[in-house]
């Protein structure tokens, strides 16, 4: 790959090096310097290219730490459900995408799965997701897989059903005409993503590559698995990232056991975690919890690694020197997974335990003793400030599965950021969509006041967390010798804010020597992506950015 010498000047620059640099010089895919215009004079004629930021905001580029490529190119090509106001708006969305789908293929000669997202029955006046016989009426007959949200459940059509058949007989979560959650789901999403031929699994991850870039994500952690994809899925994506001018892919491959850490090698994995499942999800009954679901006594969630399965698998990757993580969204799963990981602190060495950094995904019901046990333990936190600004709130999802007094302690940023738990934001698309100014925002407005952190720290934990989680203390910053991945800003106000009125605003002199962000007070429009590089090679031109067109 080419990485030419670059000069951007005229702007300003995001960097702890100097809160007053307007200018930065990129090369050999680093940043070689940051400054002010004066010193840039002195730059100018060694750089290859000179661009004019005309004011613009230059920042490290995003990491988002928690994807799934395919299921979110899926859904931005495909039949989006996000939204859908009730169970007859869904029927009518799904009938016409199955009808447009069938017109392609019968002039394409081919036939295939019907693939969409999002719905989600909580708010619709129906109160239930379609059922299998009005499913089949929608599609025609068609093999159909339709994800909840959250990814923990899905509707699927007979078609679809008759293909899964073997493995679908007496697996748990399986029922003829409700959704199908846990092993039942696990099986039906398999039969589905199994028809995807090679060129539309390309298709569907380019479409994300391409949605990432141009939001100034310059990282992604594709976290797959055998029940979330294939090593075929995973592999591709990873080689689709590696042939240049797309963001970075992290591959986490979720398997536990000497298969998980053999498959994790084979097709270069980083980590054998990710959606590595120790429970479920709320807004599916599948997380696993300690008391009841108020709105669903009889739901015990899923359970499927015991502390005893989450200790052998955190002592054999520490062993093999690769970095474990696993899905834990409950209270109880959260339980047994911290005790997992003492007991394999206990069996390997707590110091080899925490030079990994080993993750967990979500952690969502934590209290006070968990959030100890995860900075003695050296967890890294990945989390999903979207889930709390789709569903938190007195009068939200979480609170309707949980009652508001439980609800209230879910995802709580600021305590875990006062412990010393490392954090790593995410979005989980396409459970929540990439969207990382919309994820600093919700962790620096969450919807529980006593959970937020500030925008600055929600920032540093959308970039520079996400390099810590994979053990690059030297990145997602812009200072010389870190890597060149930035994204352009379009010009906006910056301030440097405190999360909520509870403290005084930080200072905005520029004598503070605080460099400022955008503002991102709910009901301000977010920044806009004039361009996105990674390792000074930009993967991102808006038509009106610095320097150039599309």
């Amino acid at each position: 790959m080419n990485h030419p010498t670059v000069l951007l000047r005229g702007g300003s620059v995001y960097s702890p090096a100097d809160p007053f640099a307007t200018a930065m010089l990129v090369e050999n895919g680093t940043v070689a310097w940051v400054g002010g215009e004066t010193a840039a004079d002195s730059y100018a004629q060694a750089a290859e290219e000179v661009v004019d930021l005309a004011g613009a905001l230059v920042t490290p580029a995003f990491v988002d730490a928690h994807v799934h490529a395919t299921a979110t190119g899926l859904a931005l090509t495909g039949l989006d459900l996000t939204g859908c106001p009730s169970l007859a708006e869904a029927l009518h969305r799904i009938e016409q995408y199955a009808k447009q789908q069938r017109a392609e293929a019968a002039s394409a000669g081919s036939s295939g799965v019907v693939f969409g997202h999002g719905w989600d029955e909580s708010g619709w006046p129906e109160g239930r997701a379609p059922s299998t016989e009005e499913l089949d009426a929608a599609v025609g007959g068609a093999a159909a897989y339709l994800s909840r949200t959250d990814v923990h459940s899905a509707i699927a059509s007979t078609a679809l059903r008759a293909l899964a058949a073997p493995e679908l007989a007496g697996a748990a979560g399986y029922h003829p005409e409700r959704p199908l959650s846990r092993d039942a789901h696990h099986a039906v999403r398999r039969a589905a993503l199994a028809h995807l031929t090679p060129e539309q699994r390309a298709d569907a991850q380019r479409a994300t590559l391409r949605r990432a870039a141009s939001l100034g994500i310059g990282t992604l952690h594709e976290c797959a698995g055998p029940d979330i994809s294939s090593p075929e899925d995973l592999r591709q994506l990873i080689d689709a990232a590696a042939a240049g001018c797309t963001p970075r892919v992290v591959g986490y491959w979720g398997e536990a056991g000497p298969a998980g850490i053999e498959t994790a090698r084979r097709l270069g994995a980083f980590g054998v975690g990710g959606d590595l499942f120790v429970d479920g999800a709320l807004g599916s009954h599948t997380a696993c919890l300690r008391a009841p679901y108020a709105d669903a006594p009889e739901a015990e969630g899923a359970r499927y690694l015991t502390a005893e399965e989450v200790a052998e698998h955190v002592a054999a990757c520490t062993e093999a020197g690769l970095q474990a993580g696993f899905h834990a969204i409950g209270d109880a799963a959260l339980d047994a997974l911290v005790q997992g990981v003492r007991a394999a602190s206990e069996r390997v060495g707590a110091a080899r335990v925490r030079a990994l950094r080993h993750r967990v995904e979500h952690a969502e019901l934590l209290d006070e003793r968990l959030i100890a046990e995860f900075a003695e333990l050296g967890l890294t936190a990945s989390v999903q400030p979207g889930f709390d600004a789709a569903w938190g709130g007195p009068d939200g999802m979480y609170a309707a599965r949980l009652g508001r007094e439980r609800a209230a302690a879910l995802n709580p940023f600021a305590a875990l950021a006062r412990s010393g738990v490392p954090l790593a934001l995410g979005s989980d698309a396409p459970v929540t969509p990439l969207d990382p100014w919309g994820a600093v925002r919700a962790a620096a407005f969450h919807r529980t006041p006593e959970h937020r952190i500030s925008v600055r720290g929600a920032f540093t934990a959308h970039t520079r967390g996400g390099w810590r989680a994979i053990g690059r203390d030297d990145a997602g910053v812009l200072v010389p010798g870190a890597p060149a991945d930035y994204a352009v800003w379009e010009s906006t106000e910056l301030v440097v804010q405190a999360p909520d009125e509870r403290v005084a605003n930080w200072s905005t002199d520029p004598r503070s020597g605080t460099p400022g962000l955008p503002d991102l007070t709910p009901g301000r429009e977010l920044p806009r992506c004039l361009a996105t590089a990674v390792a000074g090679v930009l993967i991102h031109q808006a038509a009106d950015g610095p320097g150039g067109q599309d």
